[in-house]
């Protein structure tokens, strides 16, 4: 472990069995330990408080204090990277999962529902790389920021826009759609990387904090401006020369896939194709963005104030994918920039909105 001490883990689980074959499973990775395991929500903030773990995994419905409870109550008195792990199959627990990211939970990982060992321990071995890359991200309060940011360049007028995201992007996406209007003149296509059985839940969450339609795609659908487009569970969303909606089974990596959004939204509409990359790591999205970028569309990403995890914004600036980074207070209003008229933005009428090339 390079002398390195390793990544103290709270396990947070009402079910005994669970938390030891959660506890089994970090623990044959010899980076990791587990300092403590919690059965309710009270026991969790106490433990915390006492602890001070680098990672928690925080199951959802949990006696007193569920997990949305506990994690905002640990953020608020001993802040930790929170990873959630739990059911997805009860529509409930769906729900809180957002609400669990809201209060600060970094990642949704869905629960085993496996009958084999050698399956279960390949998913124990997913989520011990999860917690040892959640291990690396700062624990820090983040305030918004706000400053000048370059706006779209002169003329610009886009028909789409696409948006990427993963770790920290479910709140992002949520503070971002929230200040859109509900007569966005563009369609908005999003690949905000998320474990299968979660997409309805967020398409749930979301449609509560916009006034934009938030739904999941259907392969060959028209866009339609003032609405938020998502792929099905375990799929890529892209678009075809036409600029239909089109549904692909996810070929391995981030899923769903940024790059593969935002080429095909370069390739389709070319210079009115909009894109940005949010919070998340690794570098999904950025070849995508570049992309759009050679095909004269507008491009930018999050600034690293304002970012959970700075890896995807980071990875298209470093291969100028976009000249800048913005808070993420910014991205609305650069958004409306880009896909409003010019002569709206001076004062004048509005123009025609929709899809068109």
């Amino acid at each position: 472990m390079n002398n390195r001490r390793p990544i103290r883990v709270l396990v947070v689980d009402d079910s005994p069995t669970m938390a030891n074959t959660l506890t089994a499973l970090l623990t044959e990775d010899p980076r990791i330990e587990v300092v403590g395991r919690a059965g309710d929500g009270n026991r969790a903030v106490q433990l915390a408080r006492l602890l001070r773990p680098d990672v928690i995994t925080m199951d959802l419905l949990l006696p007193g204090l569920d997990g949305p409870a506990a994690i905002a109550a640990i953020m608020s008195q001993a802040p930790a990277r929170v990873l959630v792990v739990s059911a997805v199959a009860e529509q409930r627990g769906v729900d809180l999962g957002f609400q669990a990211m809201s209060a600060g939970a970094l990642e949704l990982i869905g629960k085993p529902n496996v009958t084999n060992v050698e399956e279960l321990r390949r998913w124990g071995k997913d989520l011990a790389h999860s917690v040892c890359l959640m291990a690396e991200v700062p624990v820090i309060s983040r305030r918004a920021r706000t400053g000048a940011v370059t706006p779209p360049p002169i003329g610009a007028r886009v028909d789409v826009f696409g948006i990427v995201a993963s770790t920290g992007g479910p709140p992002a996406l949520a503070e971002l759609l929230s200040k859109l209007p509900k007569d966005l003149p563009v369609p908005l296509l999003i690949a905000q990387h998320i474990t299968v059985g979660f997409t309805q839940g967020m398409v749930r969450w979301l449609s509560q904090v916009t006034p934009l339609t938030v739904d999941v795609a259907r392969d060959g659908e028209r866009l339609e401006p003032g609405r938020v487009y998502f792929p099905q569970d375990g799929q890529d969303l892209l678009v075809d020369s036409t600029g239909l909606a089109r549904l692909q089974r996810s070929r391995g990596g981030p899923c769903p896939n940024g790059d593969v959004l935002l080429a095909s939204l370069a390739q389709a509409f070319g210079r009115r194709s909009g894109g940005v990359v949010l919070t998340g790591m690794g570098e999904d999205g950025a070849r995508g963005l570049l992309a759009i970028r050679k095909a004269g569309g507008v491009t930018f990403s999050q600034d690293e104030a304002t970012s959970v995890v700075y890896g995807m914004p980071r990875a298209a600036l470093e291969i100028h994918a976009t000249d800048q980074g913005v808070p993420l207070s910014s991205v609305p209003e650069l958004i409306l920039q880009s896909c409003v008229p010019l002569n709206f933005r001076a004062g004048g009428g509005r123009g025609e909105g929709g899809v068109g090339r």
